[in-house]
């Protein structure tokens, strides 16, 4: 949501990434201190960098640190079925900053072929983490999937 905020001022400039990543650190300190049940937060994380893996810890960090408990949900897809779902009316719709569909579909390309986006088996040594390639599930099985796993 706070990329879908900046990116019609700022583009995919750094300044727009800073300002989600300030944006979202107040926001998950903010909700870390209510008594809400919970929030899903999506995350494109670059298994291969550094900078991801600290950012991931210090969310964790915050809610945990306010006694909340963080789930991970690694979701995986082929290519071809991610770049088929970037063009879906429902994403489109809720997700301007895809509409540009072919620039939506480079930057999608580029961080494949310069990144790792999914985790190496064992990688990921917490509690409450599970891995789906959700390449041929809808996603209400995904969602049933995780709930039962985490007892949700």
């Amino acid at each position: 949501m706070t990329i879908e905020l900046l990116c019609p001022f700022l583009g995919f400039s750094p300044e727009m990434w800073e300002l989600s990543n300030l944006f979202r650190q107040k926001i998950f300190e903010a909700f870390s201190k209510t008594d809400s049940y919970g929030m899903i937060f999506t995350y494109v994380w670059s298994f291969d960098s550094k900078e991801d893996w600290d950012y991931v810890d210090k969310v964790c960090e915050i809610f945990e640190g306010n006694g909340g408990e963080v789930y991970l949900v690694e979701l995986e897809a082929d290519l071809d079925e991610r770049i088929k779902r970037n063009k879906t009316p429902h994403r489109l719709e809720h997700k301007p900053s895809k509409r540009n569909v072919e620039q939506s579909e480079q930057r999608m390309r580029t961080a494949t072929e310069n990144h790792r986006l999914n985790s190496f088996d064992g990688e990921i040594a917490r509690k409450n983490y599970m891995k789906i390639n959700n390449t041929k599930l809808a996603p209400a099985e995904v969602a049933s999937r995780i709930k039962e796993e985490f007892s949700l």
